[in-house]
């Protein structure tokens, strides 16, 4: 299971005791807020796309939105999400816990700017009940993230620090 390689991820940082695990679904950015008790805002969602025939990961606030134009500007192509099925593959996670950890080789992995106003936010471990809460600096340091981008919208002027 992917929360297994999760696990085993963190645990090389000594931070597999961070991972939260629920008893219900954590699926989407609505039900991870209510399982982790905090705004959809600041749940960190992890889009999974093809970008020039390799897969990406876009993690972005729960209340943001691909831009179309932003992504086409910044790809040089229009946004096609993964299939459920091309994401477990290609990406190494299942849809509802697709994140940024412990993701099979050759997957990029950007942060969008949405989450930037935020000191900490929680992304999914690899299950439909899982999450863990990082600050942005952590973020940063165990995504293993290229670089941050521009390319969602609809989150502007939403809860900041």
């Amino acid at each position: 299971m992917a929360i297994d390689k999760v696990k085993e991820y963190f645990k090389a940082y000594g931070m597999e005791d961070r991972i939260l695990e629920f008893p219900v679904s954590s699926a989407t950015v609505e039900l991870a807020a209510e399982a982790v008790g905090c705004e959809p805002c600041r749940i960190a969602k992890t889009l999974s796309f093809m970008a020039n025939d390799f897969p990406i990961l876009i993690v972005a606030a729960g209340d943001a939105k691909i831009d179309n134009h932003k992504y086409k500007e910044k790809f040089a192509k229009k946004a096609k999400m993964l299939t459920p099925e091309e994401a477990e593959q290609l990406v190494g996670h299942a849809v509802g816990g697709v994140c940024p950890f412990a993701v099979n080789e050759g997957v990029t992995v950007y942060l969008d700017e949405s989450l930037r106003r935020f000191e900490t936010v929680f992304p999914a471990c690899g299950s439909s009940n899982s999450a863990i809460e990082l600050t942005i600096e952590e973020l940063e340091r165990y995504s293993s993230y290229t670089e941050w981008i521009d390319v969602c919208k609809g989150w502007e002027g939403g809860t900041d620090r």
